[in-house]
């Protein structure tokens, strides 16, 4: 299409239709690609408002002989969802629940609404729609019925086309249609078709619960009602764009159990399956140990089904689990009827569509052969079939999905990069087809055909079948501008392959990238479109992506849709000025660097990690913004105060409001933030003071050496490192004196890094306080006598070989801020200082450091060894590193916390959730008595993100998704527990709880100490 073309649909769009129309670069890009393997750029995104502004589009795009597809939640894996037309986005506008009849057990929706939402309204009057995919938190009911969706619960309720009842439809030529039963809306020419091949629809398709490859046209029958409605679902959006649906709904039970049953390997597991439908279970889902992780706590055995069953009481639900489970020839089993635990099951599960992306070894692999069914009693056979074909072609996959179904799910390490493997792609498909179809099976047996197998319906239905298919598209839609190149007159399925475009050499990037080869390229194929950043509410177990997305309901504000701009980028053909976008920088500004993505998404994409590498190239030699220079160089601001000792006037000026507004301004900062107050001591010289005076009383006492009580575990106690981050050094130093004194009390020996603001062991000052507290006490120093007496240090250790002066940090600021050569810089620095170490002089493990801000032990733990692979000593520290409740765990298993015996609220820290994990900290809460569950999602504040000019607004409504809801509404009794800084300072500010405190767990386990505080 040339410019004037373009322009001209550009501008008649624009004109006659009321919802959004965007051909930016932007929407664009975000839309050339679903969760399959295939790429179509489009020409232009429009959001229809209701169905006159479909019909209002089509008759433009019908007149100017523009294709047309319709798109819900992108999570298509055979490239239905793509085009090279114009892209329909249902998901903005036409995604409402128009009615809901309970009587009836009917819904009307719109083809935009997400199937949990639809579930959510039907919960309270105890139903529920029976298709759930696993993407059921995203993918959209119009979505669902183009492909005819299915889910773990189909032996149960069946597909989506069971579900249905009568859809709105409008043509391509704008002809409103109502699909129903007895040929009701069937377009001119379809009856007398289906008419004149009765015989061939009688007797062409197999009989599968799973069958949904090809047009449906079997359901026009008249023994089967003529069920326009029915034979529309699967169609793939190739006949009409729906507008309207009437969906059935059926009644949820109102107990469940799930029943785990463990068998020796998969096809012992697939071969029990079949047997176990007698049972009538609500679902009979498989999978190996390939996709399970060691800590996923199923019973032991090489593969497992998944069998749910339901009833009106919780017994009743067991009762009928327990007789699954006596029926079946298992190595063992596990019943699970708590809620909280059959969703973590269940998540296992259902993220299985993307952790089966990498291979065991890291390898990556791809859809295309997604989802085959063959009868659930030839499910065993197949899949040894399959396995020697997949071993014949020297390739790799782990099956799993809907045993019950005879319906596999599988990734397979394809080579989609080079042409000899894209060949491979291409004889394997052709084999693997033959062999589903001897088996007795379908291409496709829930996600559709689209462009990965429509290619080889002629071997399931043959010539003449694939012909009436071409016959029927062409009567819904003559001119052929609905989704083309699906289903039928099939773009081939080695087209279009999304890796095509992709550099072949790596791209020169700052990280080390160690579970991507190195490769960014590799880091952001990552993303293979599953889209569960797009969760649109948070709720139990729904992690901490991605908490921009939920505030603005934008795509391209998901972990997703910044992938997607990063692979044009890359590309080069959409988005074409490479790290200089504009485009995707404007993306990646709303990323909070949670780092939830890197935990929560099932690939575990690293977006924060991203853009820091983009910020880091794309102001490469350009003038920043003015936040990067004010928050991001924090550290240096905040060390020069305190040297300074300028922290009285600093907290002044910040709070007379003209000066603090006019620094705000010049800082880049948000206007309605308050600026931090900077703490009168930092913690180092609280200790530094505090260890002079201890050495004092100690010269006054006439102390030489200083007898030690020997450890629980015998021997000297453990010497543990306390980090002076930036945030407990400067700004809440009483942090840090909590948690030195928490530590104390456990029996371990705590030194702050490095001792008074010098190097690890110089401490000229106090010879003697040395003395009595070693400083690299990993072993009885040179003299002790570690034994039957009690061990003596007599004199302090060598410290000629100490480190230079200077200041610790993680290099988080820089980090975030993409500033990687000066984040690099900052930490050699920290390694030269931590360098003793690995000094031969002390030999031995490497002292625990223990760091009490989340975001900088996360930094700690992966920015600074991915920053600096090739320095051994960055694991060597990122190893040592540890978690306030870690340590005590570790190292003082023995110690009893104080009895606190209170509830608590808050959230876990976000980079806690997604890089260090939370059980110790919950495990010592329980120790302690602090009683409650601390929400999930994010605080919205995030470091730098919600201080920044023009965050304000989405770093509240981040923080009004769980935090303060859970605050508000526990009143005024529970501690409100917050270990990050950033947590803790949106807390504080937001006028909405009336500048509640949050504490760190340190600070209140010391309060429950006996004693005063030294």
């Amino acid at each position: 299409m040339t410019e004037m073309d373009l322009g001209e649909l550009r501008s008649e769009l624009r004109k006659a239709v009321r919802g959004e129309v965007a051909f930016d670069v932007t929407a664009r890009a975000l839309t050339t690609m679903d969760a399959s393997n295939y790429r179509r750029v489009p020409l232009g995104v429009v959001a229809p408002r209701d169905a006159d502004d479909v019909a209002a589009a089509l008759s433009v795009c019908s007149r100017l002989r523009v294709p047309v597809v319709a798109r819900g939640g992108g999570t298509s894996i055979a490239g239905q969802a793509t085009g090279t037309g114009v892209v329909l986005d249902f998901t903005r506008h036409m995604n409402r629940i128009v009615s809901l009849d309970a009587q009836a057990r009917t819904a009307v929706v719109q083809p935009g609404v997400v199937l949990d939402r639809l579930q959510e309204a039907a919960a309270p009057h105890g139903l529920r729609f029976g298709p759930d995919p696993s993407t059921h938190s995203r993918c959209t009911l119009g979505g669902m019925i183009g492909n005819n969706s299915c889910g773990s619960h189909s032996v149960a309720w069946g597909t989506t086309a069971d579900s249905v009842r009568e859809l709105s439809v409008v043509t391509a030529r704008g002809e409103f249609l109502s699909p129903g039963r007895s040929w009701s809306g069937a377009p001119e020419g379809l009856r007398a078709l289906v008419e004149g091949e009765l015989g061939r629809l009688r007797t062409g398709f197999p009989d599968l619960p799973r069958r949904i490859s090809g047009y449906a046209l079997d359901a026009l029958l008249p023994e089967k009602g003529a069920d326009v409605a029915r034979s529309f679902c699967g169609s793939e959006g190739t006949l009409g764009v729906l507008t309207e649906a009437v969906v059935a709904l059926v009644e949820a039970p109102r107990a469940r159990a799930l029943a785990v049953l463990a068998y020796a390997d998969e096809s012992a597991a697939a071969e029990a399956a079949a047997g176990l439908l007698p049972h009538r279970p609500l679902t009979v889902e498989g999978m190996a140990a390939d996709l399970v992780r060691a800590d996923a706590g199923l019973p032991r055995g090489g593969a497992w089904l998944f069998v749910e069953t339901g009833g009106g009481t919780a017994a009743e639900a067991r009762a009928r689990a327990d007789a699954i489970v006596r029926a079946a020839d298992v190595v063992d089993s596990l019943v699970v009827t708590d809620p909280a635990g059959q969703r973590a099951l269940w998540r296992v599960r259902e993220d299985a569509s993307g952790t089966a992306t990498r291979m065991p070894d890291g390898t990556e692999a791809w859809p295309g052969w997604e989802d085959c069914a063959v009868p659930p009693a030839r499910l065993g056979p197949y899949l040894r079939d399959f396995r020697g074909l997949l071993t014949s072609h020297g390739l790799r996959g782990t099956p799993y999905g809907h045993f019950g179904d005879g319906c596999i799910h599988v990734r397979i390490d394809f080579d989609l990069l080079s042409s000899q493997g894209i060949g491979r792609f291409r004889r394997f498909s052709e084999e693997l087809a033959e062999l589903v179809v001897a088996h007795g099976g379908s291409l496709s047996g829930e996600h559709g055909d689209g462009q990965a197998r429509a290619e080889l319906l002629p071997k399931m239905y043959g010539e003449e079948m694939v012909a009436l298919f071409e016959r029927a598209k062409s009567v819904w839609d003559p001119d052929g501008l609905l989704n083309p190149g699906m289903l039928v007159r099939p773009a081939a399925l080695d087209e279009n392959l999304r890796f095509t475009v992709l550099p072949r050499e790596p791209v020169d990037v700052a990280f080390g990238y160690p579970h991507d080869g190195g490769d960014f390229s590799a880091a952001v194929r990552r993303c293979v479109g599953v889209a569960k950043c797009r969760t649109e509410t948070a709720g139990p177990g729904s992690g901490v992506m991605c908490p921009s997305f939920r505030a603005t309901g934008e795509e391209e504000h998901s972990t997703r849709g910044r992938a997607r701009l990063l692979h044009e980028m890359l590309a080069g053909e959409v988005v074409t000025d490479g790290w200089a976008s504009t485009e995707v920088r404007d993306a990646l500004d709303l990323c909070l660097s949670c780092k939830g993505c890197r935990s929560d998404c099932p690939v575990g994409v690293d977006m924060a990690t991203y853009k820091a590498e983009f910020l880091h190239h794309h102001y490469e030699g350009r003038r920043r913004p003015a936040a990067h220079y004010t928050m991001g160089w924090l550290p240096v601001w905040l060390a020069t105060v305190s040297r300074l000792r300028l922290a009285g006037p600093v907290n002044f000026l910040a709070s007379v409001r003209p000066l603090a507004a006019v620094a705000k301004r010049l800082g880049g900062i948000a206007p309605e933030r308050e600026i931090p107050r900077v703490a009168g001591e930092t913690f180092t010289r609280w200790w530094g003071r505090r260890a002079r005076a201890q050495a004092r009383r100690e010269t006054r006492e006439g102390v030489e050496s200083v007898e030690y009580e020997e450890h629980p575990d015998g021997g000297l106690p453990k010497t543990v490192i306390l980090w002076p981050d930036t945030f407990t050094e400067y700004l809440s130093p009483s942090v840090g004196k909590a948690a030195a004194r928490v530590l104390e009390a456990a029996g371990l020996r705590v030194l702050p890094w490095p001792p008074m603001g010098k190097g690890l062991l110089r401490v000229p000052v106090v010879g003697r306080w040395l003395r009595r507290r070693p400083t690299v006490g990993l072993r009885p120093l040179p003299g002790g006598t570690p034994g039957d007496g009690v061990p003596t240090v007599p004199n302090p250790p060598d410290v000629s070989r100490a480190a230079p002066h200077g200041r610790v940090c993680c290099g988080l600021t820089y980090v975030s801020t993409g500033q990687l050569d000066r984040a690099r810089k900052v930490m050699r620095r920290t390694l030269d200082l931590l360098y003793p170490l690995g000094d031969p002089a002390f030999p031995g493990e490497d002292p625990p450091i223990i760091v009490l801000e989340p975001s900088c032990a996360a930094a700690l733990r992966t920015d600074l060894p991915e920053l600096l692979p090739d320095d051994p000593r960055a694991q060597r520290v990122a190893s040592a590193v540890l978690t306030f409740a870690e340590a005590l765990e570790r190292h003082a298993p023995n110690w009893t916390p104080p009895r606190l015996d209170r509830p608590v609220v808050g959230q876990t820290h976000c980079h806690q959730h997604a890089i260090l994990g939370d059980a110790p900290d919950r495990r010592l809460r329980t120790a302690a008595g602090l009683t409650g569950e601390l929400s999930g999602g994010c605080c919205g504040l995030a470091g730098n993100f919600g201080f920044e000019k023009g965050h304000y607004e989405v770093s509240v409504a981040c923080a009004e998704e769980q935090l303060l809801p859970a605050v508000r509404e526990a009143g005024e009794e529970p501690v409100v527990l917050a270990d990050g800084f950033s947590c803790r300072t949106q807390l504080e500010q937001l006028e909405q709880l009336g500048g509640r405190k949050g504490r760190h767990l340190a600070e209140v386990l010391a309060e429950g100490l006996d004693g005063p505080e030294t």
